[in-house]
């Protein structure tokens, strides 16, 4: 497959993903008192308003990518950490729910039909690739986001739980963090290494198998 043909393919995916996830972020900001996102026109599942090109692009090249943040102003929350946390943790918990409702009619087509993997139709094994595609592209991007380096939802998860001293010694860490992460994707690029790819790709592994039946 070509690497122009592939994007076509998986763009959409990769755009519903990247969609359903900062869209999650504004609504439950948004249910928790911070309209932020709403007056900055994200509170929509509109994939034109979530693309950061260079996050898309490197989806594509690194195999690690981001959209563009929704904005969120902790100020306006009731409970700073918490609603933060929870805000934070709807991103990944949106993906994780759509990689299950996609392993659903996954499955219920198997049951319909044992054996359509290894004899159906060139057609009907291309949408059953997609649907796999759509499960693991989830699946991955609900992980990745679940890392505990700030700026990553994982850190603002992880803030909810420690005491306020701890919480904003650490949430100022953001800039630091995402310096590192940029560092991590240029050797990981430059040195053809899969540093977060290792990171995830057990519990990646562990989640498609017990949703699909098929490891990587």
């Amino acid at each position: 497959m070509s690497f122009i043909t592939q994007i076509i393919i998986q763009l959409p995916i990769l755009l519903i993903a990247l969609t359903v996830h900062e869209f999650s972020h504004g609504y439950v900001a948004f249910l928790l008192g911070d309209d932020t996102a709403k007056r900055a026109g994200r509170l929509t599942l509109n994939p034109i308003s979530h693309i950061d090109p260079f996050g898309l692009i490197m989806l594509f090249i690194a195999r690690i990518g981001w959209a563009k943040p929704v904005p969120i102003n902790p100020y306006n929350f009731r409970n700073y950490k918490k609603d933060t946390a929870l805000t934070a943790a709807a991103g990944p918990a949106a993906n994780f729910i759509l990689a299950i409702l996609l392993s659903i009619i996954f499955n219920l087509i198997k049951k319909m039909n044992p054996e359509i993997m290894h004899y159906a139709s060139s057609l009907t094994q291309f949408w059953l690739g997609m649907l796999i595609y759509a499960i693991l592209i989830n699946l991955a991007l609900g992980l990745f986001n679940l890392i505990p380096i700030p700026p990553m939802d994982g850190s603002k998860i992880l803030g909810g739980f420690l005491s306020d001293e701890a919480y904003y010694k650490y949430t100022a860490r953001e800039r630091q963090g995402a310096q590192l992460l940029m560092i991590i994707l240029a050797i990981s690029f430059v040195f053809r290494l899969n540093i977060i790819g290792s990171i995830i790709m057990p519990p990646l592994n562990f989640f498609l198998k017990l949703l699909t039946g098929i490891t990587l």
